[in-house]
């Protein structure tokens, strides 16, 4: 996958050439572009490891056929992103890729409420003595086709994600102001969203006529047994070991709404599990990655140490 789309640019305004007069400098900003990066950069090569939860890859699957935008709602560390990532490929392979059996390319955009339309869309920069139009990653997974994932949606600020309405309902559009023009979707392009519901507030949600654009798949945590498998292949760690911190991980979370405003994701679980495999003691690993990490309470702390003692005597 290429790297972040950060990099330190300055945006133009064409000015009047009547009189010669130069292009003049409109304001310097952080821009969301990779310079130089093809589409193939986008694309996964091997196959994730994703174990279905449920009957999300089917749900999936009919969505991109029927080309209905989805967002995935989930608390934090529970797979939406991997899950994402091996749907991208698994489309791929199964010809939803213009290039035959190749992954789908996956473009993914960290949201944060300084995002804006220009930086998913695009702008005039500077290169050189030229003026160029670059692509934002929305417009460059508009028009090369593959799956644009917008992550943690909610944080954008709610005059920036209305840019994606007609991108998300029959007309499949994306309006490029600057430029004056309009691009049409090409037919593989698939949007993707994603928010933790926990985190929702009144300021921080999106509307009904965002919302309604869309379908929705719910992840939550794994059964016991599908959370020992996932930790054990994530982490390397032992049979034994994985069960039992999957059995951690679900005792922390009866501790959820109670002292606990988010239980233990699975992503912790198995970060616990490499420290273990690496040579650590269990009782120190799941300190470090999952007692201080959860709370700055000691009270809530010592709660999810007396479960971790349970567990790991």
């Amino acid at each position: 996958m290429p790297p972040p789309y950060i990099c330190t640019l300055e945006e133009i305004a064409p000015k009047s050439q009547a009189q010669g007069e130069k292009n003049c400098v409109k304001n310097t900003e952080i821009c969301m572009i990779t310079p130089e990066l093809k589409i193939e950069d986008y694309r996964i090569t091997e196959e994730p490891y994703y174990l279905p939860i449920g009957d999300e890859v089917e749900v999936f699957r009919a969505a991109f056929q029927c080309q209905i935008p989805v967002i995935l709602k989930g608390p934090t560390g529970t797979g939406k992103t991997r899950f994402v990532e091996y749907m991208a490929y698994i489309l791929g392979q199964e010809g939803g890729s213009s290039n035959g059996r190749e992954s789908l390319p996956l473009i993914t955009v960290a949201c944060h409420e300084d995002l804006t339309t220009t930086d998913l869309v695009g702008k005039f920069l500077l290169k050189g003595d030229e003026t160029v139009w670059v692509d934002g990653p929305l417009t460059t997974a508009v028009k090369t086709g593959g799956i644009c994932y917008l992550d943690e949606i909610v944080e954008a600020r709610k005059d920036t994600t209305v840019i994606i309405h007609p991108l998300s309902d029959h007309r499949r559009i994306l309006p490029m102001d600057k430029k004056g023009t309009v691009a049409e979707a090409h037919e593989s392009f698939f949007l993707v969203i994603s928010y933790n519901p926990g985190y929702q507030s009144i300021i921080k949600d999106l509307k009904q006529s965002t919302k309604q654009r869309f379908i929705s798949i719910d992840f939550d945590y794994p059964s016991e047994e599908q959370e020992t498998r996932i930790i054990q292949h994530e982490s390397a760690a032992d049979e034994e070991t994985s069960r039992a911190l999957a059995k951690v991980g679900a005792k922390i979370r009866h501790l959820k709404g109670h002292s606990l405003n988010e239980g233990a994701s699975t992503r912790v679980l198995v970060y616990a599990g490499k420290l273990i495999k690496a040579g650590l003691s269990p009782r120190r690993s799941c300190d470090v990655a999952i007692t201080t990490l959860l709370s700055d309470e000691s009270e809530v702390q010592l709660a999810i140490s007396e479960v971790v003692s349970a567990i790991f005597p």
